[in-house]
């Protein structure tokens, strides 16, 4: 039952980020709208420490800042220098396309993340690995179809989006062995708030009634998205998420549909399906390798 919680409140955190995205997409800069996400998830992450360091005597925040780092903090920054492309590359492709073709696109991160972790991690490249990566390639072909419709430039820049979210999610791994997910959550908005201000104050424009409200839906939806997750992966097998995290494209084409009034194109199911089969398949070897190493 907590798992499907938690699950649910990530999947809803996404379909709200997405529209949050779209209601803001045009009326602010790319850039500023990360910078102002990223100021408020820093306000309430500082919030949160607070309330557990005055109530709770809990002083992790204090021991993260007094800790030597610098190993540490280069991984941090490597991490979010490509996460911030990553969810720059995503809204451009939210305020462009279909709500439900850019979540379909996104379910290639895994795929990518196979092959990234096969060339620069040197892991093993095995039969599932390559099944995996052929489907996914398949699933992409069916949403963007190459040849029977005019591949759209957002299409191109929301697949190099997942390619900068694979390469973070690769570099999470390495940290989530000795960093709390707060702890990363903490340094992400750290990092990328001074990112996003850098590449907006020439443009600057303060944000105005609405607007507030749609940002403060950002940041705190983008929280609650990744702390959800986490979550739920303490339920069930990274095999039993990807398959619940897939409902998250019917979900938001509905949302699509009802409020953006989008069409919704079979294409795109049959793609997604593909690229969740292929996922399952990619991390057959990774359950394989876990179980063998509870035997031994």
């Amino acid at each position: 039952m907590a798992l499907f919680l938690w699950m649910i409140g990530a999947l809803a955190s996404f379909c709200i980020l997405a529209i949050g995205a779209r209601e803001l997409s045009g009326e602010l800069s790319i850039a500023q709208s990360l910078a102002i996400r990223s100021a408020i998830g820093l306000v309430f992450l500082l919030g949160v420490y607070f309330i557990r360091s005055r109530f709770f005597k809990d002083q992790r925040l204090k021991a993260v800042l007094n800790q030597p780092r610098y190993p540490v903090v280069k991984l941090h920054l490597f991490r979010n220098i490509f996460h911030f492309l990553a969810q720059y590359g995503w809204f451009f492709g939210i305020g462009l396309l279909p709500l439900a073709e850019v979540f379909a696109l996104e379910f290639t991160v895994p795929i990518w993340t196979l092959l990234i972790a096969s060339f620069f991690l040197n892991e093993k490249v095995t039969a599932n690995k390559l099944i995996a990566i052929f489907l996914g390639t398949l699933g992409v072909i069916a949403i963007v179809q190459p040849g029977y419709a005019l591949i759209d430039y957002a299409a191109i820049v929301v697949l190099g989006s997942a390619i900068c979210f694979a390469i973070s999610h690769t570099t999470t791994k390495s940290l989530a062995k000795t960093e709390s997910p707060l702890t990363i959550l903490l340094f992400m908005c750290l990092i990328q708030l001074p990112i996003g201000l850098a590449l907006s104050l020439s443009a600057w424009v303060w944000p105005q009634g609405e607007q507030w409200l749609w940002l403060v839906v950002i940041g705190l939806s983008a929280l609650s998205a990744h702390f959800c997750l986490a979550k739920a992966m303490q339920y069930a097998e990274v095999t039993t998420i990807i398959t619940l995290d897939f409902f998250r494209l019917p979900l938001i084409a509905m949302v699509g549909v009802v409020f953006y009034s989008e069409a919704f194109e079979l294409s795109l199911l049959i793609g997604g399906g593909l690229m969740l089969i292929g996922n399952l398949i990619g991390i057959r070897d990774l359950t394989m390798k876990k179980a063998k190493a509870k035997k031994e």
